[in-house]
């Protein structure tokens, strides 16, 4: 698409690095880098870089629907598959394909793109329910204040990440696996939280980490 002045504005995405997460002893889900470069003024970073998985997705498809109304119908996200496997490289490359593309299909739409749900699902390490809170205009930090600090860790403490074990696997899959399996597959930082101080954080820094991760 191009502006008044003839600038052509370019949207890539790429959902690319399927990694296993590790919930505990026997449960797990795959999380997915989102990979972002652009030139359009509708975004607040040019580059940036998020991880999120299936469920996620799941959320921001039915939040974007909700906040277009009968303007617009979504594409499709791919299925969900009661026998998705971690260990079916062939699964996991289909699903990342269809995830990909039904970004890349959303990125087109100018009404979506006015969206910030969909800003902060891309670009900011907030769960959903913050995400919800932060659009909402509920947060004391803005959208672009919480793009900008996309830096920081979801968790930053041992009690952020046992609650995060609470939440739901994805939907269709991602549980029971052996621990063979993931001696090989998990990625090597098995501890998802950060130990940075907090003393040196602003407010709204501070409080995009303290908070209780919404359901997924």
């Amino acid at each position: 698409k191009r502006n008044l002045f003839g600038t052509l504005f370019l949207i890539s995405v790429w959902v690319r690095d399927p990694r296993i997460q590790k919930n505990d002893f026997w449960h797990a889900y795959i999380d997915y880098e989102i990979c972002l470069h652009t030139n359009s003024v509708c975004f607040t970073k040019k580059i940036s870089s998020v991880r999120r998985r299936y469920s996620e997705f799941v959320w921001l498809r039915q939040k974007l629907q909700a906040n277009a109304l009968l303007m617009i119908k979504l594409p499709d996200l791919p299925p969900k598959n009661p026998f998705f496997s971690l260990n079916n490289a062939q699964q996991i490359t289909d699903r990342m394909k269809g995830l990909q593309k039904f970004l890349e299909q959303i990125l087109q739409s100018p009404l979506l793109l006015s969206d910030s749900c969909l800003h902060l699902f891309l670009q900011s390490e907030l769960r959903v329910s913050r995400i919800e809170a932060c659009a909402a205009g509920k947060t004391s930090f803005s959208v672009a204040q919480a793009v900008q600090g996309n830096g920081l860790r979801r968790f930053h403490s041992e009690e952020d990440l046992q609650k995060d074990l609470c939440l739901s696997c994805d939907s269709d899959s991602d549980r029971y696996c052996n621990a063979a399996f993931w001696n090989v597959q998990t990625s090597g930082n098995k501890s998802h939280y950060c130990k940075t101080s907090l003393d040196s954080i602003s407010t709204w820094q501070e409080e995009m980490l303290n908070f209780s991760p919404g359901s997924t």
